[in-house]
């Protein structure tokens, strides 16, 4: 059994994107850092990309997750906000795959129902429940972005070995293998 294992989650986006860190030793779950990115005041979408890279790579190596999970984008009436959602996942999961970092993906309904037991639920239920599973006394952060992030790598843990719904990469060649669509 792994003494230890850390798992970062994502929570794309190009204004505000969540990241939140958990560590699972001997079953336990303890969170370990949840941050959030401030895009807003960066001058256009490539800057913002580049920062995201950026960022992702600094707390994967600071951090040395064993494992990171993405909340996929949903399908939305708007194209160009979509656009821009896929693209921030793209540059999060090239982050990852760099370091070599295996890489799964969940819907926004698994991410709820895994946390709240309702595949509906509210950012706000989703952010009490998770301050419940982890022993929290507040909530370390007022972005719920941030918490949406903490809520896909609790997802995960609790999906460990049992992901059905769900996309799994361990590198470059395994996301091309999976997604031949995507290769020009």
């Amino acid at each position: 059994m792994i003494a230890e294992k850390i798992i970062l989650g994502i929570d794309p986006g190009t204004t505000v994107m969540g990241f939140g860190i958990i560590s699972i030793k001997k079953g336990k779950m303890e969170m370990i850092s949840i941050h959030e990115l401030l895009l807003k005041k960066y001058p256009n979408h490539e800057t913002k990309l580049k920062y995201i890279f950026d960022k992702t790579l600094a707390l994967i190596d600071e951090f040395h997750p064993d494992e990171v999970a993405l909340e996929a984008p949903f399908y939305g009436k708007n194209v160009q906000s979509m656009l821009k959602l896929g693209r921030a996942q793209g540059v999060a999961m090239a982050a990852s795959l760099h370091r070599n970092i295996p890489i799964t993906e969940y819907s926004p309904k698994k991410i709820k129902m895994a946390i709240t037991g309702n595949g509906n639920a509210s950012k706000e239920q989703v952010a009490g429940m998770l301050q419940s599973l982890l022993n929290l006394k507040e909530f370390p952060t007022k972005y719920l972005d941030a918490s949406d992030g903490l809520a896909v790598a609790v997802c995960h843990h609790f999906n460990s070995g049992t992901i059905t719904d769900t996309k799994s990469y361990t590198g470059w060649e395994s996301f091309l293998k999976q997604n031949p669509d995507r290769l020009k």
